[in-house]
C-alpha cells in the first residue's frame, strides 16, 4: 500500500475552475471561493480565455489552512451552477 503525501498546513493550494464565460459566472465562483477564502487577494486569482473563447478557466492561488476548508470549498464550487470542471 502507498500512502499519500500528507499537505502541510497553512499550504498554497491551486484550484481552477472551468465554465462558460460571462459576468454571472464570475460573480459566482468569486463569491464560493471568497466565502471559504476571505482574505484572499487579488494577485493570487487569473484567468484565461480558450483559444476559441468558449470556455473561461479561473485559477487561484489560495492560502488553504485546513483540509476541512478545501473539502468545503470544493464541495461547494462542484454544487455551483455553471461550473463544469474543477482542477
Amino acid at each position: 500500500m502507498v500512502n499519500k503525501p500528507v499537505l502541510q498546513f497553512p499550504t498554497d493550494y491551486p484550484i481552477k475552475i472551468i465554465g462558460r464565460p460571462s459576468d454571472e459566472f464570475r460573480a459566482r465562483v468569486h463569491a464560493v471561493v471568497l466565502r471559504h477564502a476571505p482574505a484572499l487577494e487579488a494577485e493570487r486569482v487569473s484567468e484565461r480565455l480558450s483559444g476559441n473563447g468558449n470556455f473561461l478557466s479561473i485559477s487561484y492561488n489560495l492560502l488553504a489552512e485546513s483540509r476541512a476548508q478545501i473539502e468545503s470549498l470544493t464541495a461547494e464550487l462542484r454544487e455551483c451552477d455553471g461550473v463544469m470542471m474543477l482542477l
